[in-house]
């Protein structure tokens, strides 16, 4: 059966509906709202005809049909047209990512609310791996008598403050000292290197004078520096869910915030997808809990390189057109920010 000009043009309508009202869509609907130029009772046998092909589904419970996974994907890759965004839609969502411009993580942790916040969605951010991310800068700051605060600052802009109890006393000469010392020896190394035991050797027998002091503080450093590895997910918008119909059942509900409590599972998930704007929908994610979503993810860059992933996720009847464009402007905007400040690190 050939996929016409008609049934597209109907099967369009159904979807642009159905997104709208989250109800079934019947022909008489379909003749009223939409120009369509033909009668009820054809619009009734071309929905027949596209239910065969399997691009309509029909809810037991109404004479209406939805959309299938199928559809969603050919309205994704061929009927879909580009959403602009506004000017002031674009002003806004620049001025609120720049405004906060602080620690890297937690301009990627603002970036997951700004974009739930405007999508109305569950959104996501993913740190990028730091594997290749080399160090800057370290420093030792007292807090107290047993008490210091060790910051690690790598080329990327990631900044990790912790605060160390100490066993032994300290000075804030020596501390000053010693994080000129590590500053030296590791400016410029790779994290994954620094991690490497003949580094670590080679660092504590330069600072023998101070090996107490070094012994106390070395440990706290290697765990820090393990921890910067890591990727750091930060999800926003969790319940959001609760105003969208498809989650008014409580079990659809509780799927998927079990879904989203999963966190290593959805951070590897994210970690096998490509590069560039993803959109999966339903069967077509490998998690059988994620086969009632949609999963939207964008990349971004820091310095041309280092890649994270920023998206949303949410029922399959979504507004594909409007969110890929939301998510791709902030995504521009996210890597823009990080290239910037790259660049006034080193005019500076």
């Amino acid at each position: 059966m050939e996929l016409t000009e008609r049934k597209l043009k109907i099967l369009q309508a159904i979807i642009s509906d159905y997104v709208r009202s989250a109800e079934p869509v019947g022909s008489r609907t379909l003749s009223k709202k939409f120009d369509l130029g033909i009668s009820p009772a054809t619009i009734r046998n071309e929905m027949s005809d596209l239910e065969e092909m399997g691009y309509l589904t029909h809810p037991h419970t109404s004479a209406g049909r939805v959309p299938s996974d199928k559809a969603y994907r050919l309205y994704v890759n061929h009927l879909m047209k580009k959403h602009e965004l506004t000017p002031v839609e674009k002003k806004l969502i620049a001025e609120r990512l720049r405004a906060n411009v602080t620690e890297f993580d937690e301009t990627i942790r603002h970036a997951a609310r700004l974009l739930s916040e405007i999508t109305n969605l569950t959104s996501f951010a993913m740190t990028p791996s730091q594997n290749e991310d080399t160090l800057k800068f370290i420093n030792l700051l007292p807090v107290d008598e047993h008490t210091v605060v060790l910051m690690i600052v790598s080329e990327s802009g990631k900044i990790s403050n912790t605060a160390l109890r100490l066993k032994v006393p300290y000075t804030e000469e020596g501390l000053q000292i010693l994080a000129k010392n590590m500053t030296y020896n590791y400016n410029g190394k790779r994290i994954t290197d620094v991690l490497k035991e003949h580094i670590i050797s080679s660092f504590e027998t330069d600072i023998e004078a101070m090996s107490m002091l070094a012994e106390n503080i070395m440990p706290n450093f290697m765990k820090t520096l393990e921890d910067m590895l890591n990727v750091n997910l930060y999800m926003d918008g969790l319940t959001n869910i609760f105003d969208i119909p498809e989650y008014n059942d409580l079990e659809k509900a509780k799927s998927f915030l079990t879904l989203l409590d999963k966190k290593d599972e959805f951070v590897k998930r994210l970690l096998e997808r490509e590069d560039g704007m993803i959109v999966t929908i339903g069967d077509e994610n490998a998690d059988t809990l994620m086969s009632d979503c949609s999963l939207i993810t964008a990349t971004y860059h820091v310095d041309g390189k280092m890649v994270g992933k920023i998206g949303v996720i949410g029922p399959t009847r979504m507004k594909y057109s409007e969110i890929t464009s939301i998510v791709e402007y902030l995504t521009e905007n996210l890597s823009n920010t990080f290239q910037l400040e790259g660049g006034e690190e080193e005019s500076e």
